[in-house]
């Protein structure tokens, strides 16, 4: 395996736990829809960017526009506004540890509503996720969650609808390369947003002259919603789509150094606590069944 491979994921993880960052310091000036909007937009300009220099086919004509903004709508344009909202109520760094709970939720949908089997090790990594997402959110005597309820709904409906989405994308949008499944999604994801943005929300349209906001949408749009996709499917294709997963486990790690350095954020036992015991179910549940009923499935 290529040893940038290796600098990849780091650098991906990096980008994606700053997401939360930056999309806290974006919460200053716009609304969670706006947040979503601009974040497409910009990750839009710079996948079309790459698309035209390396000649790559936008195939307008084939794409399945439907089942394209159903996905875009369900796998980008609600989770980013509902993790926006959650993170009104949330620090960052509770945010994203919340959104590792992705993978879990991404089998479970499958297992009820795609005809996914599972084994026993994806049940015990449900039980020991659910287990530490209970340390995480701290449930106390005299009071049912120590932090904001609502933040935490909000932020857990994000990865069920990553999960929904995930579960869509491998069969809806087979057979069109991964630049084409990028822009389309951002595409009908900025469409979305967009909509609702001009109508529940004040765009402070001001404030995208203001240097920090720039910076701040770079990182957010062109960097975690442009060139992060195009990261993960090089770690994919030079890697592997398991080594490319890994990613998981190092968002959370990389948001709570984030969070902590400059939003001088408080990193709790529980937080800790939470992080290793929901990681351990998640690696748990993703494990691939192997063994006899492989064998026998290969046969």
């Amino acid at each position: 395996m290529p040893r940038f491979v290796y600098a990849a994921l780091i650098l991906l993880s990096l980008i994606w736990g700053g997401s939360f960052y930056f999309i806290k310091m974006l919460l200053l000036d716009f609304g969670p829809w706006t947040i979503a909007f601009l974040r497409s937009a910009c990750g839009l300009i710079v996948v079309a960017i790459i698309m035209l220099a390396l000649k790559k086919p936008f195939a307008f004509r084939t794409i399945p526009w439907l089942a394209m903004g159903m996905m875009s709508i369900i796998n980008t344009a609600i989770p980013w506004a509902l993790i926006g909202f959650s993170e009104t109520r949330l620090t960052s760094s509770m945010a994203s540890i919340l959104n590792a709970t992705t993978p879990i939720w991404t089998i479970v949908v499958g297992m009820l509503f795609f005809g996914q089997k599972s084994g026993r090790a994806q049940w015990l990594g449900i039980c020991i996720a659910s287990f530490g997402l209970i340390i995480l959110v701290g449930i106390e005597s005299g009071s049912f969650l120590s932090v904001d309820t609502l933040g935490v709904i909000c932020m857990l409906a994000a990865s069920i609808c990553y999960g929904i989405g995930s579960q869509l994308s491998k069969r809806l949008l087979n057979g069109f390369s991964m630049y084409q499944i990028t822009f389309g999604t951002l595409l009908g994801c900025m469409l979305a947003t967009g909509s609702m943005a001009f109508t529940v929300e004040e765009a402070a349209l001001s404030h995208l002259a203001s240097l920090h906001t720039v910076l701040m949408l770079v990182g957010l749009g062109g960097l975690g919603s442009g060139i992060a996709y195009i990261l993960f499917y090089y770690i994919v294709q030079k890697g592997s789509p398991e080594f490319a997963t890994m990613v998981t486990y190092l968002v959370p790690c990389t948001a709570l150094v984030w969070g902590s350095t400059l939003l001088d954020e408080e990193i709790r036992w529980n937080m800790l606590t939470g992080l290793f015991i929901i990681l351990a179910g998640v690696f748990l549940a993703g494990r691939r069944r192997s063994g006899k009923r492989t064998t026998k499935a290969d046969s």
